[in-house]
């Protein structure tokens, strides 16, 4: 069977309490699945969009509100969904910049997908979006899709969680709390070199490199 022909026929559905400590385990599921159905292209966009639709119902919506995690692939499109019981709280797009402090995940959400929006449905609402299958949009090949995912698992895994629970409890990401992770990681990585007998300056000089060279890229 040609593998590139075939194509889900029913949506996968993950219902789940949208908490701060559940957030992990729902992108790796839906990361397996949308690997299992063949859209490896897809999986690191996809799983951040469904994580910030998810943050954005615990910090708009309360924690532990039981939602519902949809992904379902129609014509040429994969359509990630969040369903959630509040018709009244709804995500709006603000002027935020990807490195202010507030107003960031909706953002992100329309940089990396193709298009997103909004479902009144009675007593509930569905916020989705949908990622072009075989190509990207332009705004998606500006930013670094999968440093940011890894990025995020990193920073998640120094800080115990607590930088996302910040978030949730305060409406922001804790700059405090992210930094010390981020540099915490550094720091391990650098211990990391030297017991291996590699130069940690030279790591630095090539790592730093990479940076600018991507960051050229993505501004062409």
């Amino acid at each position: 069977m040609d593998d590139s022909l075939w194509r889900p026929t029913q949506p996968w559905r993950l219902p789940f309490l949208a908490a701060a400590d559940q957030v992990w385990s729902m992108r790796r599921a839906l990361r397996m699945h949308l690997e299992y159905w063949g859209l490896h292209e897809l999986t690191d966009a996809a799983e951040i969009c469904a994580s910030e639709l998810v943050t954005n119902v615990i910090k708009h919506v309360g924690p532990d509100t039981p939602s519902t995690l949809i992904a379902s692939v129609s014509g040429s499109h994969l359509r990630i969904e969040v369903h959630d019981p509040d018709a009244r709280a709804l995500p709006t797009l603000t002027g935020a910049s990807l490195d202010g402090e507030t107003g960031r995940g909706m953002t992100l959400v329309d940089g990396v997908s193709d298009r997103w929006g909004v479902e009144l449905a009675g007593d509930h609402k569905v916020t989705w979006c949908e990622f072009r299958r075989g190509t990207t949009s332009a705004e998606r090949q500006r930013l670094p899709v999968p440093r940011l995912a890894r990025a995020a698992d990193v920073l998640s895994l120094y800080s115990g969680g607590r930088w996302a629970q910040e978030a949730v409890d305060q409406g922001r990401l804790s700059v405090a709390l992210a930094e010390e992770a981020a540099i915490n990681a550094i720091t391990d990585l650098l211990h990391w070199f030297c017991v291996h007998g590699w130069d940690v300056d030279d790591a630095l000089d090539r790592a730093q490199s990479h940076f600018e060279a991507e960051c050229e890229v993505r501004l062409i």
